[in-house]
C-alpha cells in the first residue's frame, strides 16, 4: 500500500529533518543541527545549517512542520519548529514505502590509496595510519553517542542505529589494519622481485 501517493516529492535531507521532528520534541534550526551532529551524521550525513533551515521552510510550506516564535533564555525570540500530524502520517509513508537505495561509498582515503602506483609505500603507510586513527576515534564518538541514546526509553531505535555506527567504525579500523598488513605484503614482494 503507498500512502505517500500524493505527497510532495522531497529530498532524503528533508525526511531526516522531519525524522529529527518525529521526537515530539520543539526544536529550533539549531536544535536539530545538534541532533544531526549527535546521531545523524554517523548513518547519514550532518547537513549544514543553512540546508536545515531551507528544509524546514519547506516542510513548513507543505505542511509537515509548524513554527511559532518562542522565549529563549537571552530574552530574544526564536523560531521553534514541530512536526504536524499530518507530517508525521507522511513520514511513516516514506518510512514504509520508499524504495531502499543501496548506500553510497565515497572513501575519500581509499581513493588516494587506489593512486598508490604514483605514490611510494611510507606516504601510503602513514595514509592508512591516520585513517586508523580517525576511526578510531569515530569508534570512541559513536559508542558515546549510543551510551547518551541508551538513557532516553524513546531513543531505543537511536541507540541501535549508534550501536551499528560504533561497529562500523570498529570494522574500519580493523579493515585499515588489515590494509597496512597488506600493503606491508605488498611491499615484501617488491623486495624479492628485485
Amino acid at each position: 500500500m503507498d500512502r505517500s501517493a500524493g505527497s510532495p516529492e522531497l529530498p532524503a535531507t528533508a525526511w531526516a529533518v522531519l525524522g529529527v521532528l518525529s521526537f515530539e520534541e520543539e526544536l529550533t534550526g539549531y536544535g536539530v543541527r545538534q541532533w544531526a551532529d549527535h546521531v545523524l551524521r554517523f548513518f547519514y550525513w550532518s547537513p549544514a545549517m543553512s540546508q536545515i533551515y531551507s528544509e524546514l521552510k519547506r516542510l513548513e510550506r507543505v505542511g509537515y512542520a509548524a513554527s511559532r516564535s518562542a522565549p529563549a533564555d537571552d530574552g530574544r525570540t526564536r523560531r521553534v519548529y514541530r512536526i504536524t500530524a499530518e507530517g508525521r502520517d507522511a513520514l511513516a509513508g516514506w518510512l514504509a514505502d520508499a524504495p531502499v537505495e543501496r548506500p553510497v561509498l565515497k572513501h575519500a582515503p581509499m581513493l588516494r590509496f587506489w593512486l598508490g602506483h604514483l605514490s611510494s609505500p611510507g606516504p601510503l603507510r602513514e595514509l592508512l595510519l591516520e585513517h586508523r586513527a580517525a576511526s578510531e576515534r569515530a569508534h570512541a564518538e559513536a559508542e558515546y553517542a549510543r551510551k547518551v541514546s541508551e538513557q532516553v526509553p524513546s531513543w531505543a531505535y537511536a541507540e541501535l542505529v549508534t550501536r551499528w555506527a560504533a561497529r562500523r567504525h570498529a570494522a574500519e579500523r580493523d579493515l585499515a589494519d588489515r590494509m597496512l598488513a597488506d600493503l606491508d605484503a605488498l611491499a615484501r614482494r617488491g623486495e624479492e622481485r628485485s
